[in-house]
């Protein structure tokens, strides 16, 4: 009868915290949802109000307002707030389960903290594995299209697609700088650098030249050549310019618009190329990379020190719990903005301080963990 006993009241207990797990993951997901909705519609209608001037002149037409620039205007404002969210949403319904005492009800019941954690492990997990999808693959797909209809709706971005002065290392110590380069493929100067030990040795030079995008070539009338040696300078003129330069299109475009319309594994292809042309924005583009990793783990972490720090029944309630959690979560925006910005300037492993913020706050999550109630 005694095993009997067990057996039964073992079951019961698993039945129970299953239906707490269903209970806290329902408030968890449903609390981080409402609050998304909610900054989404905000956004977007402020978005909206701010850019209709633009639409009506454009003539933007409804569908490509709907369909091209607010659907996939979304998914990036979802992953923006994604960690901010979650880690509000676990304070809230976590420090109101505090104040109610059900915490209290629940670790006197026999659960241990380690088991409440469980169903947030869960929920987080499952945000993390969303956040990750949409900024390896959803996103980059999503942003090129946003980029396209600004830059043919929106007045302000409507050169958004290309610099008006490109610079760019194409090779070991060859540099290319065009000007005025166009969506019809032409611009009025082009002129390529060679230099040895960082003094210029030669220079080709062409104006009015056009590319042509199929063969990659470019071609110009008239292009002259400058040969360099200590102070002295020789000049040639030729005819029929028609050479090849490795610069794709894609590379004549924004960079920093360009890198975040590339899905991760045309991220880290383009990083490859530009490692072979000695590209002085690697930096910026390994920040690019290990931020669309380090981000979304920053979910789960933000969601073991929302509970640690909510779980404990303190005077002032709800709302200390929630400003204590606000002020931690802007703190690691903050730190998480500030080691981007210096890893971008960095000669040196720059995609190791994007991790920065996330290792410094893992740490806080276990020092939190440990001192939970139990």
């Amino acid at each position: 009868m005694e095993q009997e006993k067990n057996i039964y009241t073992g079951k019961r207990e698993s039945l129970g915290f299953k239906i707490l797990d269903r209970y806290i993951t329902r408030k968890f997901l449903g609390t981080f949802l409402f609050a998304i909705a909610l900054i989404v519609v905000v956004v977007a209608v402020f978005d909206a109000a701010e850019k209709v001037d633009d639409f009506i002149e454009m003539k933007a037409p409804l569908s490509a307002i709907l369909g091209d620039y607010y659907l996939n205007f979304i998914p990036y404002f979802i992953n923006l707030f994604c960690g901010l969210f979650t880690f509000i949403a676990v304070i809230f319904f976590t420090s109101k389960m505090a104040y109610q005492t059900e915490i209290v009800a629940m670790l006197s019941g026999g659960m241990s903290f380690r088991r409440l954690m469980w169903p947030y492990f869960i929920s987080s997990i499952v945000i993390t594995i969303l956040s990750l999808v949409l900024n390896l693959w959803v996103i980059p797909v999503a942003q090129g299209h946003v980029v396209e209809f600004e830059r043919l709706y929106l007045k302000k971005n409507r050169s958004l697609r290309y610099e008006p002065q490109i610079y760019r290392q194409i090779d070991d110590g060859t540099f290319v700088y065009i000007r005025n380069f166009t969506g019809g493929n032409s611009a009025t100067f082009l002129s390529v650098e060679t230099y040895v030990d960082n003094s210029i040795v030669s220079s080709l030079e062409a104006r009015n030249v056009k590319f042509d995008e199929e063969s990659m070539r470019w071609s110009a009338p008239n292009y002259i050549i400058r040969t360099y040696n200590g102070e002295e300078e020789q000049l040639e003129k030729f005819k029929d310019l028609d050479t090849m330069l490795n610069l794709s299109l894609v590379e004549m475009g924004k960079l920093t618009d360009v890198v975040t319309t590339m899905k991760i594994g045309e991220l880290s292809e383009f990083i490859e190329q530009q490692q072979a042309k000695g590209s002085d924005m690697l930096a910026y583009f390994e920040v690019e990379r290990q931020k669309r990793y380090s981000y979304p783990l920053a979910t789960f972490i933000l969601t073991i020190i929302g509970v640690s720090l909510s779980s404990r029944k303190v005077r002032g309630g709800t709302g200390l719990h929630i400003g204590l959690g606000i002020g931690l979560c802007f703190t690691y925006i903050m730190i998480a903005r500030v080691a981007e910005e210096i890893a971008k300037g960095s000669g040196t492993m720059p995609g190791v301080l994007v991790w920065i913020p996330d290792i410094v706050f893992a740490v806080i999550a276990v020092v939190l963990y440990r001192k939970a109630p139990k």
